[in-house]
């Protein structure tokens, strides 16, 4: 009797089972639900010469150029780097709704700047969550690049950013609404990078902020001139250790992307105080501690530009230069604190078929402390990317 019980209750799981597959099924078609799926796989291969000091063989500053690690302090070295870590695969489903409305959800992952792994044996490394957010009517909800941030000023470069010093790059959890006529406004999630009384380079990370960051932004299209302009509000708190209190961050960024025939010239400039863990990679925290144990903010202004040539269909060269200058306030960080990052960059870029991109990269890059010690980073960039 039991097992007949079991075997009537299998049969009617197995039924409610193929019934639902039928019944989502059948929804999906009505719905008309549509599953795309991209990426590229990159190798890259690096020669770096620092002549001040050693960039660790585990540092993120070995995959790719982040300016606070620019090495300052040490001898002369030189070596040799290759890795798949940039290789990215997306997926993006999108359903048409009863209404006649449309939702898409879109995730997308690689396997830079993750731990783990090791150069020794296997290479292997963890993925990550690069973007990860839901689409539906004016509204963006999840992970995505800041509504602060402009993608029409990162350059082709084998580099992974390009010119890092002188641009917002930030991806973060947000609510976001766009309009149509070119205006968007976002509340981001919070988060804040602390620099300890006299600490330099030092960094705390709290995540102490009550309220959300707020941005607003304006860009549009007149004719072949790409115009940005972009304003960031938010507050930085920090309540352990002794230190209780809340300070106001501000940006400014302004930035055009002018199409010249098949070339284009790119021009940013962004400002601001506060905002530090969106400029440069971090090369700058949100603000200080001062000896009474308080808060203030400090200060960022960073200049990129970049020029694209297209000599062929195959052949395209770009010039790129970046900067990231960090107001002095060496009564609060000491000296060991950054007084500019910059990096120049030339490459080539050969388009093997409509697929393939094999690009070449020579680069310096400098960090000068305010003490008026400096480090420059010398690296030769090879890479070959295949797009799908």
């Amino acid at each position: 009797m039991l097992r007949m019980n079991k075997t009537v209750l299998a049969s009617a799981v197995t039924s409610a089972l193929l019934l639902g597959a039928v019944a989502t099924s059948a929804n999906a078609q009505a719905n008309e639900t549509s599953i795309t799926y991209g990426g590229y796989i990159k190798l890259d291969t690096m020669v770096t010469r620092t002549d001040s000091g050693f960039l660790p063989t585990d540092s993120i500053g070995r995959n790719f150029y982040i300016p606070a690690l620019t090495p300052v302090g040490g001898e002369r070295n030189t070596y040799t780097d290759f890795h798949a870590r940039e290789s990215r695969f997306w997926f993006r489903a999108s359903q048409e709704l009863a209404n006649g409305e449309t939702i898409t959800g879109h995730f997308e992952f690689d396997f830079l700047g993750t731990p783990g792994g090791d150069k020794r044996v296997t290479n292997s490394y963890s993925p990550r969550i690069r973007n990860a957010f839901i689409l539906y009517r004016e509204w963006l909800v999840g992970q995505f690049w800041s509504n602060f941030m402009d993608l029409n000023m990162i350059p082709e470069s084998p580099d992974f950013v390009g010119n890092p010093d002188g641009i917002v790059f930030n991806r973060q959890p947000q609510i976001r609404y766009t309009m149509d006529n070119g205006w968007s406004f976002s509340v981001e999630a919070p988060e804040s990078t602390i620099t300890p009384f006299q600490g330099g380079t030092d960094r705390i990370t709290t995540g102490d902020t009550a309220m959300p960051d707020l941005t607003i932004r304006y860009q549009t299209q007149i004719d072949h001139v790409h115009l940005f302009a972009a304003g960031l509000y938010r507050e930085i708190e920090y309540r352990q250790g002794g230190v209780s209190d809340t300070t106001s961050g501000y940006g400014i960024a302004l930035n055009t992307k002018i199409d010249l025939g098949p070339h284009d010239l790119r021009l940013g400039v962004v400002h601001g105080e506060g905002i530090g863990r969106y400029v440069g990679l971090n090369s700058v925290n949100d603000a200080v501690i001062t000896e009474e144990l308080n808060l203030d903010a400090l200060g960022y202004t960073g200049f990129t530009a970049a020029y694209r040539h297209v000599w062929s269909d195959q052949y395209r060269t770009n010039l790129i230069f970046s900067r990231g200058q960090f107001k002095d306030q060496r009564e609060l960080t000491g000296l060991n604190a950054n007084d500019y990052t910059q990096r120049i960059a030339a490459n080539v870029m050969y388009q093997v078929n409509e697929s393939m991109v094999v690009g070449a990269e020579i680069s310096r890059a400098k960090r000068e402390l305010l003490s008026g010690d400096n480090g420059n980073l010398d690296r030769f960039q090879l890479s070959v990317m295949y797009s799908f």
